[in-house]
């Protein structure tokens, strides 16, 4: 089935380039993989290298690059228990983060550490995401 049809709603509300990335990793992977879960994967990887899920869209990071340590993991890696941070860049700064919970009107996030930001700012975009479906 091609991309444009099993896109997420969260891409679908996102800026056009994320679509077209989407689309396109995701069409190749299906060329590569067949249809299913890796071919999503592998597209979601790639969105997550340039975009960063804030509430229920993506929108593009400043600094392309790995978005968590799942992301930057190596084949050395591979096999290894690492947690995903869901979209959320978990790479950016703490500021950058506080920025985007003051975004999502996140309580407390003055008094968040960096890694109380990433999981705060994902519980925050997986109720907004549920909220828009």
């Amino acid at each position: 089935m091609p991309a444009s049809e099993e896109m997420p709603d969260t891409i679908r509300r996102s800026p056009k380039h994320a679509q077209a990335l989407w689309s396109k990793v995701h069409d190749s992977a299906v060329k590569e993989y067949g249809e299913g879960e890796r071919s999503h994967r592998t597209a979601f990887a790639a969105l997550k290298n340039e975009f960063e899920k804030v509430g229920d869209h993506w929108e593009a990071k400043k600094k392309r690059g790995p978005s968590d340590a799942q992301a930057a993991r190596t084949t050395k890696s591979r096999g290894k228990d690492v947690k995903t941070a869901g979209g959320v860049d978990a790479n950016a700064s703490k500021s950058h983060l506080y920025d985007i919970a003051k975004r999502l009107e996140i309580p407390g996030r003055s008094a968040m550490s960096k890694d109380d930001l990433v999981d705060a700012i994902g519980r925050e975009n997986r109720k907004l995401t549920r909220k828009s479906s």
